[in-house]
């Protein structure tokens, strides 16, 4: 059996005898890479992005870029890292009928629409088959309401769906409920200048899903000379004009680096980050403060390296909010002391899978005790053992069920090369920082 095989059935989780020690050099944020690569196709001139994400996500936001006529150059920097170089797509092209892959990227399938309707042509959207089941309606009802002609071609609101761009949009006043994903706003916003009049986008009544994220949407355009206001505390005025031409090098993915201080946490060890961004937009730099109340010692070093050393016992926490870190954080939680109430995620159950119910079954199924709450989980300490821990083709269940088995033997991780949707390289990045704990700390 090739290893390719053997990734994609089970995958012996490493379970190493001593702490570890190690330093880890993350991928590039795939929240940012995507933002910037949709705005360099929107962009008055060519644009380039330094240390890029190689990922799947990120190749699907490329192939759906290029079907739309943007123009992307890869490059392998002297460094190891990837370099894009982007030229603007052309919106007076007629691109005729095209179909585009979203996998199972949410930036794909919620971000690209609205920018397809910005084109010429009528556009097809669909993806794996979980794709279809990810919520999809807040974003093609608002172009509905926008004017633009939209097909749905399976269930209600969600793919496939196919999306008829003649070139403009008129822009105007928007209401979109953005309780099931932060994604729906960012979508909007993200091509929000280039309507006619602007838009100003309005959040339904209820909870607004994972804001850290929709302020990282805003902060980048703000970086690019898009004028953003906020009118309330639940909506925000994007201004029409150009996009900006930009050089850009991106940040480590802080949120793809919990699972490697989780690694830290679960063995009392040690783990370094390099290029730790000192200000972000980032939900991953919440990592600091969540990780420290769980008794860490954490250090930003004057090089720029995260050292993160685990407690001997990990305490446990009240935590609101933690959006795509809750997987994370979970299966920290798992191994705790003490109880933990995760709270404000409901929006999970939309996710790659419903992360609320496949955290509950697979921690279970291992010994744990977790509850689903209406908006969380209730975990409280439990013994654990050895088993199987299926991830559902989403990588954060992948990271969570590898944390597990550092500190449970006999972990078996079914399918982990789910993880390439944002970091392919993490089968060997795991494996090379389990085997570096030392006898002595």
């Amino acid at each position: 059996m090739s290893t390719q095989e053997t990734l994609d059935t089970t995958w012996d989780a490493p379970h190493p005898a001593h702490p570890v020690d190690g330093t880890v050099v993350v991928p590039a944020s795939k929240s940012l890479t995507n933002r910037y690569l949709l705005l360099a196709a929107l962009a008055d001139g060519p644009s380039r992005i330094s240390n890029a994400l190689a990922s799947r996500d990120s190749d699907l936001m490329i192939g759906a870029l290029r079907a739309l006529g943007t123009g992307i150059e890869t490059i392998d920097a002297p460094d190891g890292t990837l370099e894009l170089r982007i030229t603007p797509m052309d919106l007076e092209a007629e691109m005729g009928q095209v179909d585009i892959d979203c996998g199972l990227a949410g930036t794909v399938m919620r971000f690209v629409p609205p920018l397809a309707a910005l084109a010429r042509g009528s556009f097809t959207f669909d993806g794996d088959p979980h794709a279809r089941l990810r919520p999809m309606a807040p974003v093609l009802t608002a172009l509905s309401d926008l004017g633009v002609p939209v097909t749905e071609h399976g269930a209600p609101g969600l793919l496939p769906a196919t999306v008829n761009g003649t070139g403009t949009l008129p822009g105007g006043r928007i209401v979109l409920d953005a309780s099931g994903s932060s994604q729906f706003i960012s979508a909007l916003m993200l091509v929000a200048a280039r309507t006619v009049h602007g838009m100003e986008i309005v959040a339904a009544p209820g909870r607004i899903a994972s804001p850290d994220h929709i302020e990282m949407t805003v902060q980048t355009l703000r970086e690019l000379g898009v004028v953003i206001t906020r009118p309330d505390e639940r909506s925000w005025k994007v201004e029409p004009g150009k996009i900006s031409a930009f050089e850009r090098t991106m940040e480590p993915d802080l949120s793809n680096a919990g699972p490697f201080l989780g690694a830290a946490m679960v063995t009392g060890g040690t783990v370094r980050i390099p290029h730790w961004p000192g200000v972000t937009t980032q939900v991953g730099d919440q990592w600091r403060s969540i990780l420290s109340r769980m008794g860490a010692r954490v250090e930003h070093l004057d090089d720029g390296t995260l050292q993160l050393t685990g407690p001997q016992e990990i305490s446990g926490i009240d935590y609101a909010d933690a959006s795509e870190l809750a997987p994370t954080l979970a299966a920290i939680c798992a191994l705790a002391t003490g109880p933990s109430r995760l709270t404000g995620i409901a929006h999970l159950r939309g996710h790659e899978t419903d992360r609320l119910a496949a955290l509950v079954t697979e921690l279970n199924n291992l010994g744990g005790r977790v509850t689903e709450l209406d908006d969380g989980l209730l975990i409280e300490p439990a013994p654990l053992h050895g088993g199987s821990f299926e991830t559902y083709a989403d990588h954060r269940m992948a990271t969570a069920g590898a944390i597990i088995g550092l500190a449970v033997p006999g972990v078996k991780v079914v399918d982990i090369a789910t993880t390439a949707k944002t970091m392919p390289d993490f089968p060997t990045l795991w494996t090379t920082l389990a085997a570096s704990g030392k006898a002595s700390r």
